[in-house]
């Protein structure tokens, strides 16, 4: 059985949301970062941390690939064509809408009070708005890529619902209505009952 090490309120809850779409049984360890339990398997101690047997698995994109290739959905074929343009929207997102928004935590919390640059956040929402627009036009269909949702969909998920705890507006029309819908999928609402148990 697949081990998941984190909290529903960081990027394991990419990892959980997969594995509830995949149906796959799994332990989640509720664990933050840099915990004992987490760092005895990643040094670094960041969350997520996928254990399979005596192996570890950091990076929830690591994972999220790991899985959706193992058990070949919510994935292209490795060495089509489609799956190099999953790659490239998933790299688009990380780069795009992950790293804007982490730059911000980094910047509002995270980084010691003396190395915050609190000026730059407007910076960084005007950067995050122009991006969903390059993302909003590159969407082909009910989900990113077309009619199959991927990885790629909940990478893109999660960064839209953290944009709104982080106060990032969502003003993009199409993605708004693209994130509602991925919402309401019931793998999404089992992974966020997971946060009140």
């Amino acid at each position: 059985m697949y081990k998941v090490y984190g909290s529903v309120t960081s990027r394991a809850f990419r990892v959980l949301w997969l594995l509830e779409e995949l149906g796959e049984p799994y332990e989640f360890i509720k664990a933050g970062p840099r915990s004992d339990a987490v760092t005895a398997l990643n040094p670094s101690g960041k969350i997520p941390v996928l254990q399979v047997g005596d192996d570890i698995i950091p990076d929830s994109t690591a994972i999220m690939t790991y899985l959706a290739d193992k058990h070949g959905k919510f994935t292209y074929p490795a060495g089509s064509v489609a799956r190099a343009q999953q790659d490239a929207l998933t790299h688009a997102v990380l780069d795009e809408l992950d790293a804007v928004l982490w730059t911000a935590a980094r910047h509002g919390f995270i980084l010691p009070e003396e190395q915050r640059v609190p000026a730059v956040k407007p910076s960084l929402m005007w950067e995050f708005a122009r991006n969903l627009d390059r993302l909003a036009d590159r969407m082909v269909g009910p989900f990113l890529q077309g009619e199959q949702m991927t990885i790629a969909d909940i990478i893109a998920t999660h960064c839209l619902n953290w944009a709104i705890g982080a106060k990032f507006p969502v003003e993009n029309e199409k993605l708004s209505d693209y994130a509602k819908s991925m919402r309401a999928r019931d793998a999404f609402k089992r992974v966020r009952a997971l946060d009140g148990d």
